[in-house]
């Protein structure tokens, strides 16, 4: 699918002034630190923002800077963690920690590649650090982005596969502003988020209701589609000692 320039200018520039202005004040967007944006993007994955927000300041308090996580034990960094649970993620980041500090002289990589091979690091991480802590023009696509995408252009294909969600990144990447790639990509998944929730979404206040396909057809709340995974089939079994 391709979007027309004056679509794709709509769109971002609805999104953008509607962010701007109604931005929650969360404390990773009040600095530029990518160490602190990277710690948050690691806590925010599969944990609510509410339960990320004292976790995020005290576990800055004990490792301020990458080297200080770098030089922690792993005992002391998962300790930190107890509570926000997935500790694979802990680890990673404490490995990514090791890292950067001591391959990179403590500077997060700001290149995709270098990036992308440290631990924990998936296309979704690496491209939320590089646009949000350094401006590059990478998009994001995670699940309220899908959300959005879905919704936006009445995209019905499952989901699940992955010649839909190629194409959900495809269309992301061509939505991006060039040179707003982190306010844009935040205002996508803010909007995901506060807006254009998965159940009983707010179409009177999203500032792209009157280019959502999905509203103009009257259907936002069943999009996206996904395919139910098959139950685990259950077998009985006996056995006998002789």
């Amino acid at each position: 699918m391709q979007i027309t320039p004056q679509k794709r200018a709509r769109i971002s520039q609805h999104l953008l002034t509607w962010y701007r202005k109604n931005k929650r004040d969360l404390p990773w967007r009040q600095t530029s630190d990518p160490y602190r944006i990277l710690l948050s993007e690691f806590m925010l994955q599969q944990t609510q923002v509410d339960t990320v927000i004292p976790y995020y300041h005290r576990f800055l308090d004990r490792f301020p800077t990458v080297h200080d996580l770098a030089n922690a034990s792993q005992d002391d960094v998962l300790k930190a963690w107890e509570g926000l649970g997935y500790y694979s993620r802990a680890r990673n980041l404490y490995k990514a920690a090791h890292s950067i500090s001591t391959d990179f002289g403590g500077n997060v990589p700001d290149t995709y590649n270098e990036l992308k091979s440290l631990p924990g690091f998936g296309p979704y991480t690496t491209a939320a650090v590089l646009s949000i802590a350094y401006g590059r023009d990478y998009a994001v696509l995670d699940g309220n982005v899908i959300r959005v995408l879905t919704r936006l252009f009445n995209i019905r294909d499952d989901v699940t596969q992955t010649r839909t969600k190629n194409h959900l990144w495809d269309l992301a990447q061509q939505l991006l502003p060039k040179g707003d790639a982190g306010d844009y990509n935040q205002a996508v998944m803010e909007l995901g988020a506060t807006i254009c929730t998965p159940r009983s979404p707010k179409c009177s206040a999203c500032p792209v209701a009157s280019l959502c396909a999905a509203k103009k057809a009257g259907i936002p709340e069943i999009l996206p589609i996904k395919t139910k995974k098959k139950p685990r089939p259950h077998h009985t079994m006996s056995a006998g000692i002789v």
